[in-house]
């Protein structure tokens, strides 16, 4: 959907650009300035009052009256406001903060049978919301305030205890870890105190009329080094690259720069346009044509969204089904995180509701990916079953992939996916939570359906020793479904199968394409 802007936020915006076109550049005794994160308001004028939670200020065109909620002020009259203070707050990244938690707050205060007013503080980027029991006749439950700058402050925050609850869109570090840990914040990787709530893609993004749909990631390095510098390189039109990306510190950027750059990443292009927020980066790109950038799956805003091909030739598109089986590159996980020693019921209510199967469409409300489990047909003409029809390979080896082939297309695949640490056989944090939901759905599907749980491995080791070893994943995998499920899918037939390291998702080269390759898919067939 086109993004467009109201009515109402087009007017301000043009009076705020004719006042500052008529406003000499420099400040004068009196006069303040305000602005917005999303550069719609930018203006100066005398300041006269604050009143309702509104800047009231004197300009050439007028009194003009502007809500706090939405600039900053600078200048040495502007109001000494009140903070806001409630009962939790929540700190962190604003992808998480401004993208999902107003919805995580009003579906929390549904399932108390409560009800949520959430507003905006005189504080850019920061909200208040306060539910109230009995649909809002009751006493109030809890406030919730949320601030939403960037996930390193999300721990910093946990540290001084300021916080009781962190965003962040990128996982901890040992060293934020350890430093917790040392502070009595308890293990913050712990399944009580870390908690995944959705998968998000860095879409990689242009304007809708540019031609190119597709880039390698050679291609993409080359863009944002300043190698590459015009449209006309990679196959579209004469026309300069406009480069836009986020600020050294965002967790975006540090998350796309390990994945494109493989974490060694150099210096970004002089010329490069630097986006305060996703939303700002989303809006540059939709009214430039000659414009790149990357941001979170929610922020796409009907720019065109680029596949991607990766150095070993396989094409990652960047859907929802992608971000579930984690076979994209460049995705990441959101988190919340919290302290062990700072729990009260509201946060604890809150964490609980933020990971439950009820979040899960509030979270695609929000333009994210949540855990449900989604289901694709595995048809020969994939780019999967051109890969296994591959006339070059191995006589051996193309034996399984005939085999694999020919199983596959009877079958869905669901996108559950499970994968193991290097050199364990524990399931990752992400398994824990989707084999709840994988019972969960198994238990609605017809009397007499058919589950293959089906192991893969990276391509390091003997081919025959991968194979057998992908053949002990998947009979574990399909023996913790069993215990699990129990009862519940006792009318659905279950068998297991190993492959090796045939049909890769993604590139061996790297340590994250291995660990995509070392995986554990579902599929389902159901009854005729």
């Amino acid at each position: 959907m086109k993004t467009t802007m109201s009515c109402s936020a087009r007017a301000l915006a043009s009076i705020a650009f004719a006042a500052t076109m008529i406003l000499p550049s420099a400040m004068s005794a009196g006069e303040i300035q305000l602005t917005s994160s999303d550069g719609t308001v930018n203006m100066r004028g005398e300041f006269i009052a604050f009143e309702d939670n509104a800047y009231i200020i004197g300009t050439a065109l007028g009194e003009l009256r502007v809500s706090a909620s939405r600039v900053s002020c600078a200048g040495d009259d502007c109001p000494q406001l009140e903070v806001a203070t409630a009962d939790v707050r929540i700190a962190g990244s604003d992808t998480v903060g401004l993208g999902v938690m107003p919805l995580l707050l009003e579906g929390y205060s549904g399932a108390l049978d409560a009800a949520a007013t959430i507003g905006n503080t005189s504080v850019n980027g920061e909200i208040l919301a306060s539910i109230v029991a009995e649909q809002g006749f009751g006493d109030e439950v809890a406030t919730f305030l949320v601030s939403s700058t960037g996930s390193s402050d999300a721990f910093s925050n946990l540290l001084d205890k300021s916080a009781k609850v962190g965003m962040s869109s990128r996982r901890i570090t040992p060293n934020e870890a350890r430093e917790l840990r040392d502070n009595g914040a308890g293990n913050m990787i712990a399944p009580d105190q870390e908690h995944i709530i959705a998968v998000d893609s860095l879409i990689v993004m242009a304007h809708p009329s540019n031609p190119i749909t597709e880039l390698s990631t050679d291609q993409l390095q080359g863009i944002y080094t300043g190698q590459i510098t015009n449209w006309s390189e990679v196959g579209g039109a004469d026309a300069p690259i406009n480069l836009v990306t986020r600020a050294s510190g965002s967790a975006t950027r540090s998350v796309f720069e390990q994945r494109v750059f493989g974490g060694d990443a150099p210096s970004v292009a002089a010329n490069a346009i630097i986006a305060e927020t996703s939303s700002e980066a989303s809006q540059i790109v939709n009214e430039d044509p000659n414009a790149i950038t990357y941001v979170g799956y929610a922020f796409q805003r009907g720019a065109k969204p680029l596949t991607l091909i990766n150095e070993c030739g396989i094409r990652m598109t960047p859907d929802a089904f992608s971000a579930r089986t984690e076979e994209y590159a460049l995705q990441r996980r959101l988190y919340l995180y919290n302290r062990a020693d700072n729990m009260d019921p509201a946060t604890k209510g809150l964490l609980d509701f933020a990971t439950s199967d009820a979040a899960d469409n509030l979270i695609g409300k929000a333009g994210f990916i949540g855990f449900g489990v989604d289901r694709r047909e595995q048809s020969p003409e994939s780019a999967r079953g051109l890969m296994l029809r591959d006339p070059d390979a191995d006589r051996y080896e193309a034996g399984f992939m005939r085999d694999m082939l020919d199983t596959m297309v009877d079958y869905d695949r669901l996108s559950t996916t499970f994968r193991f640490r290097t050199g364990s056989a524990r399931l990752d944090e992400r398994g824990r939570i989707d084999m709840g939901r994988l019972v969960d759905y198994l238990a609605t599907q017809p009397s007499g359906s058919e589950v293959l749980i089906v192991g893969f491995t990276d391509d390091v080791g003997q081919f025959d020793g991968n194979r057998q070893l992908s053949e002990v994943r998947a009979a574990q995998i399909l023996q913790e479904l069993q215990t699990a499920g129990g009862d519940r899918i006792s009318e659905i037939s279950l068998s297991s199968v190993g492959y090796g390291e045939i049909a890769p998702s993604g590139c061996n080269i790297s340590d994250e394409g291995r660990r995509i390759n070392r995986r554990v898919e579902v599929w389902i067939k159901n009854p005729a």
